[in-house]
């Protein structure tokens, strides 16, 4: 039998809620602007598996280049906190849908597609 696909959206944090969102995982380290915790409608928010705060700065100033941030951020997800929660992600999302949250204008280039990448599945497994 073929191990089974996660089901693994990135979405927005400020679009409304979809009935196929499954468990809603917000993976930003900070709480995301002008948004009420009360309309984010979250399931989890595991800062053990968000990029430091450092790393986020670095990224974010002038030096700071996507694919040094991947590697990085990579590294970081290697840490025995992040790396116990990346796993637990990884069931969760072996079973059911998983919808990682964020309010980074474009996922495509921030630590959502690495997680992604990361949560996708392994040859052999």
């Amino acid at each position: 039998m073929p191990p089974s696909n996660p089901h693994v959206h990135v979405r927005r944090i400020y679009e409304p809620p979809s009935p196929d969102d499954g468990v809603r995982v917000l993976v930003d380290r900070l709480w995301p602007r002008g948004l009420a915790k009360t309309d984010a409608h979250i399931d989890e928010w595991p800062k053990a598996l968000t990029p430091s705060t450092e790393l986020r700065r670095w990224y974010h100033g002038p030096e700071g280049e996507y694919a040094e941030f991947c590697r990085r951020y990579e590294a970081e997800l290697a840490a025995p906190d992040a790396a116990a929660a990346l796993d637990r992600l990884r069931e969760m999302a072996a079973r059911e849908t998983v919808t990682l949250l964020t309010a980074a204008k474009d996922p495509s280039v921030s630590h959502t597609s690495v997680l992604e990448r990361e949560l996708a599945p392994r040859a052999g497994e």
